[in-house]
């Protein structure tokens, strides 16, 4: 009984909107949850705790009853720099294999945490989408750009592989894999007009109305139904790696599970009732 208590209390029931992150804004209002990277004078970087933060953060929500949707922004007429240079690049340098490894696979885990809990995540991008940032935006299942926005993954730049944080694996199913292959050896700026035409962003939005596109878009989302949402999430992501029989398995067992939810009950009752 005292288990089944701490689980009903704790950890099936966390209020996301008592949170309160140290390296980021965090708001959560119509059960929409609001990231904002807010270090503007710097284009919005990362550093280790703020990446440590946000796996965290994308981690709990799985646990969050008040959210049912992510909107990823940042301050200041950009998205994200990437990782700031004089407190992760810099450092990285010094390191040995042990916290190199170590560094690689927590910020590969931010990316896992953010496919794999059950709200949809829709990215806002504006101005500068570089490096750690791009992985962030190619890692949300949605995106608004702006007409200005430029999105580089130009980690070759600094003497790195493109193959980080999963891109490799990732953005090749968003836009093809002559397009990213290109991105990844050039390490240039993937235009906004480039990133629509390519099935990267959703939309091109106006600077003014960007923010709120994205939030009404997390808002419709977050008003459907949350069980079937998460599953279309979860099934996108797990199919990749399936067989079609594999799929069709896969979505036919998770079609069976939504049809004994009470969202499918009150949708037939409403439709029958021609509400």
């Amino acid at each position: 009984i005292s288990i089944n208590r701490y689980t009903e209390n704790h950890m099936y029931k966390l209020k996301a909107a008592e949170w309160r992150p140290q390296h980021f804004k965090w708001e959560v209002k119509d059960r929409v949850g609001t990231i904002t990277l807010n270090r503007p004078e710097r284009k919005n970087p990362l550093t280790f705790e703020s990446y440590a933060e946000l796996r965290d953060i994308f981690h709990k929500l799985q646990y969050a009853e008040d959210v049912r949707a992510v909107v990823f922004t940042g301050e200041g007429g950009n998205f994200c720099s990437g990782g700031d240079v004089h407190e992760i690049i810099g450092p990285l340098t010094k390191m040995d294999m042990t916290g190199l490894i170590t560094f690689t696979r927590m910020t590969g885990n931010l990316v896992k945490e953010m496919r794999t809990c059950p709200q949809p995540i829709i990215s806002a991008v504006d101005g500068i989408c570089a490096g750690a940032g791009a992985i962030i935006s190619m890692s949300s299942d949605l995106r608004y750009g702006t007409p200005e926005c430029k999105t580089a993954f130009l980690f070759v730049r600094v003497g790195l592989a493109g193959c980080d944080m999963g891109a490799c694996a990732i953005l090749p199913r968003i836009i093809g894999q002559g397009r990213a292959s290109e991105l990844f050896y050039t390490g240039r700026a993937m235009t906004a007009q480039e990133g629509h035409a390519w099935g990267y962003y959703n939309e091109l939005v106006p600077k003014d109305k960007l923010l709120e596109r994205a939030q009404a878009m997390a808002k419709e989302i977050a008003d459907g139904p949350a069980f079937a949402h998460s599953m279309t999430k979860k099934c996108l992501h797990q199919e990749w790696n399936q067989t079609i029989e594999q799929a069709l398995e896969t979505e036919a067992e998770a079609q069976a599970i939504c049809m004994q939810t009470k969202d499918f009950t009150r949708a037939y009752n409403a439709f029958v009732a021609k509400q």
